[in-house]
């Protein structure tokens, strides 16, 4: 197998081939660094390469191979985090002047999960500052660019993540969702994800302070296939003790779900939620995906759902939390900061009381809005986003009518309703633009409820298989 393919293989394909001696997990590493060196310079989707510490940690598994010990779901696979994600003694920045010199002392528990099962770090890959928004550019000076068009976005917060696993720079990696921040650079990106039931993998961050409650995000994969995003959610979910809303049942079969039979499945489509405009082309590809449900032996049905405009309805409370934990900061740094970074963290300082109650009210009839719909469906689908992957540092403004936000917040208008109310999301790759650009479908599950979206995503695979497209970088 040339390095070509070995790069894109399966990353169950890679842990085979490990476990049976057949790839070394040093010679994986060192393929995979080669493709950053010779790549990455054209997308920046690293902004740390752990090159020591990875080779250090692939020959410890290659001798925990040869020895013929028993081993980790992900052992010897390199696998990046994100930049969000805390890792002990190595630079966690969050995209942010404010904290580029940060080496934390612990580990956030996705991470802890995703080496107790067995791989090795390759670096930290980038984020827009403190991973507020669906771009990637941050005041690191370091701007993430999309492997199919390197002078578009790759979306955001996870966007660096998406970008090197559909680059084949990693076979997987992990990212984290408070508004679209999977899915949105899935979407663009061409690749899988799976954002979870909220509070299915633990949101303790590995920093000091008492706990503060995470009321919209949740870590997740970054993948090329459904199967493997289910092995990388499977190493990640569980209770934690650490994280007050952990949910306290024991995790599912993930990847046993990506096989499950769905004929029979009632399908909610709806290419708006009846209150966004969307570019005619990202229509015209979700509603196909949509309709090959049927020819799986899904019933589908436009739902009529009407959902109010995400960031007027909820983000006073993002913007409070922001305010709250960076507000500190604005005085020393706020004019090296972005400018959306600045927008927010002020924003946070203005929310009232009473705005903040609004948003809660929002949100409990946003959940009530979703359990109606739930009664008549399995899964509800929709487009990821409003439009394809935009030009690095601007926004498409013509769609976005009247709005007391900036144009940015229309990145997640699909998304962030997940979040909200809590439910697991997928964003399947379901074709592309005229200028060659991927196009997302969204899946939307109950609550509790990833193996259904699993089961739908792994089918629709089948039927319309996604992973021989390459982007121009790869």
């Amino acid at each position: 197998m040339g390095d070509e393919a070995l790069a894109y293989a399966s990353a169950s394909d890679l842990l085979e081939l490990i476990a049976a001696k057949q790839v070394s997990p040093v010679e994986l590493a060192e393929m995979y660094f080669q493709r950053i060196d010779r790549l990455d310079p054209q997308l920046n989707s690293f902004l740390f390469v752990t090159r020591d510490l990875a080779l250090e940690h692939a020959r410890a598994a290659e001798d925990a191979v040869m020895r013929g010990d028993q081993l980790g779901s992900l052992h010897g696979l390199p696998v990046p985090i994100k930049d969000t994600q805390m890792t002990a003694g190595v630079p966690s920045t969050m995209g942010s002047v404010v904290f580029q010199d940060r080496v934390p002392e612990r580990n956030a528990a996705v991470v802890e999960r995703v080496l107790q099962a067995g791989a090795v770090m390759l670096g930290k890959t980038n984020v827009p500052e403190f991973g507020m928004v669906g771009t990637c550019e941050n005041s690191l000076g370091v701007l993430g660019r999309n492997p199919w068009n390197t002078d578009r976005t790759p979306g955001g917060s996870s966007g660096g993540a998406a970008a090197a696993v559909a680059a084949g720079l990693c076979p997987m990696a992990t990212g984290s969702d408070g508004g679209g921040s999977l899915r949105i650079p899935a979407n663009f990106c061409g690749i899988y994800t799976i954002k979870p039931t909220q509070g299915r993998v633990s949101g303790y961050t590995g920093l000091g302070g008492p706990p503060l409650p995470n009321i919209f995000s949740q870590a997740g994969p970054l993948t090329r296939t459904v199967r493997d995003s289910a092995i990388l959610l499977q190493a990640m979910a569980g209770f934690d003790r650490r994280d007050q809303a952990s949910i306290r049942r024991t995790p599912p079969d993930f990847v046993a779900a990506t096989g499950r039979a769905i004929d029979g499945l009632r399908i909610g489509w709806t290419p708006d939620f009846g209150f966004a405009p969307v570019w005619p082309e990202v229509v015209d590809a979700t509603s196909k995906a949509a309709r090959v449900f049927e020819e799986l032996g899904c019933s589908v049905e436009e739902v009529k759902m009407v959902l109010p405009e995400p960031y007027d309805s909820f983000g006073p409370i993002q913007a409070a939390g922001a305010y709250n934990n960076l507000g500190g900061y604005l005085d020393q740094y706020g004019d090296r900061m972005t400018e959306f970074a600045r927008f927010f963290i002020d924003m946070g300082s203005r929310v009232t009381t009473e705005d903040y109650m609004r948003a809660e009210g929002r949100i409990a009839e946003l959940k009530a809005t979703f359990d109606d719909a739930f009664e008549t469906c399995d899964l509800i689908m929709s487009p990821v986003s409003c439009f394809p992957a935009f030009p690095n540092e601007t926004f498409p403004g013509s769609i976005t009518g009247d709005s007391s936000y900036p144009v940015q917040y229309w990145n997640g208008a699909f998304t962030m309703h997940g979040n909200a109310i809590g439910h697991p999301a997928a964003s399947v790759p379901a074709g592309f633009s005229p200028d060659g650009l991927p196009i997302g479908l969204q899946i939307i599950g109950r609550k509790f409820d990833e193996e259904t979206v699993l089961a739908a995503s792994a089918a629709f695979e089948e039927a319309r298989p996604w992973v021989q497209h390459r982007p121009a970088v790869s």
